[in-house]
């Protein structure tokens, strides 16, 4: 049996009780989706740090809010190519500074990792790292050097390679936004809520490898991304699990992920149980491991 905890779109909220927890826990694997802080990189160093102190396997993939500035986000929010080419510059060394303060956490994108053994291994691929939706290409300055990547195609092939390197029959896909093709309303796991068109606000490249991985005869377990909040700009809740074509998708981006609740303070995670080939998805709260929501 393999255990899993996923950790959504942090933005500040993981601390000492966070650590102390999973390091006590039972999981064999740590998933987080990124967006360590907000939009100031020094922040999530302090948070990456801590991180760094998960004694489990965990893997992380960085979201549009890590090793970026406030002037990149908004370059990309704008989709202003001027104003990104010139805001890119010094990513590589904030991206570094996070990648050293996240220590021995396994670092992804365009990346496979393989977990498990027996009817219970399964290959983790991270997907496009810094995706930020919709049908561009963010941070394309940054991505092309660092990575040799300039559209989705080449972003897709990418993530292609990663599914014919995988070790595992049975893959898990990690990334910060989630795929094209679940929905186009406001309410929609990836669907659009700042604007009044709304739509498919999931990645096209990240769509393109799912269906490669099915087409190679691989088995797809599940799809997991967060930055896509759970409550909506327009204070709706949507979905935290959707299931397509035999594949569990899961958004664990509950934010804040540390809320009060009447008394207490609750700590928000998902888990995924593989066992025997059969997959099981919860909702988990701290303290008090109250799980509330659960699929098969």
């Amino acid at each position: 049996m393999l255990q899993i905890a996923i950790i959504g779109d942090i933005h500040h909220h993981f601390n000492q009780a966070d650590l102390t927890y999973f390091n006590q826990s039972a999981y064999d694997l740590i998933l987080c989706v990124g967006d360590l802080a907000n939009w100031r990189p020094r922040p999530a160093l302090s948070v990456a740090r801590l991180l760094a102190q998960l004694e489990k396997p965990a893997l992380f993939i960085p979201g549009n809010h890590d090793g970026v500035t406030a002037w990149q986000l908004l370059a990309e929010v704008k989709e202003w190519p001027w104003l990104a080419r010139l805001a890119s510059w010094g990513q590589e060394r904030r991206v570094r500074a996070l990648h050293d303060a996240l220590g021995p956490l396994f670092w992804g994108g365009y990346t496979a990792h393989t977990f498990g053994a027996g009817e219970d291994e399964v290959t983790v691929i991270t997907a496009r790292p810094h995706a930020m939706g919709g049908s561009a290409l963010s941070f394309a300055p940054y991505l092309a050097r660092q990575y040799g990547v300039h559209s989705l195609t080449q972003s897709a092939e990418r993530m292609m390679r990663c599914v014919d390197a995988a070790a595992s029959q049975q893959l898990i896909f990690l990334a910060h936004n989630g795929p094209t093709g679940l929905g186009d309303q406001a309410t929609d796991i990836w669907g659009c809520d700042f604007r009044p068109a709304q739509g498919d606000f999931g990645d096209k490249d990240l769509r393109i490898a799912i269906d490669y991985a099915r087409q190679q005869g691989k088995r797809v377990l599940a799809v997991i991304a967060g930055h896509m909040h759970q409550q909506t700009k327009n204070g709706q809740i949507r979905p935290w699990y959707s299931q397509q074509d035999g594949i569990s998708y899961l958004n664990p981006a509950r934010v804040p992920r540390i809320f009060r609740q009447g008394k207490s303070q609750v700590h928000y995670y998902l888990s995924l149980t593989l066992n025997q080939q059969t997959l099981t998805a919860a909702e988990q709260y701290i303290p008090g491991m109250i799980s509330r929501h659960h699929y098969t």
